[in-house]
């Protein structure tokens, strides 16, 4: 049986909104560790990205 992808079933990433904040979340906090910088200042960076670097979804492999 073919599973459904996550982004498919999970209530959280079916909203656009909702998905860009936890995945800046994610990746600020995850980005802290490892640099040392604060979690508030890589958020507020990225945040500022917005409408200069768009999200993509990447297409899966047919492999």
């Amino acid at each position: 049986m073919k599973q459904k992808p996550l982004i498919e079933t999970n209530p959280y990433l079916r909203d656009p909104e909702k998905l860009r904040k936890l995945l800046i979340t994610n990746v600020s906090s995850s980005t802290a560790i490892e640099t040392g910088a604060s979690v508030e200042s890589i958020a507020r960076m990225l945040e500022e990205t917005r409408n200069t670097i768009p999200l993509k979804t990447t297409q899966r492999s047919s492999r």
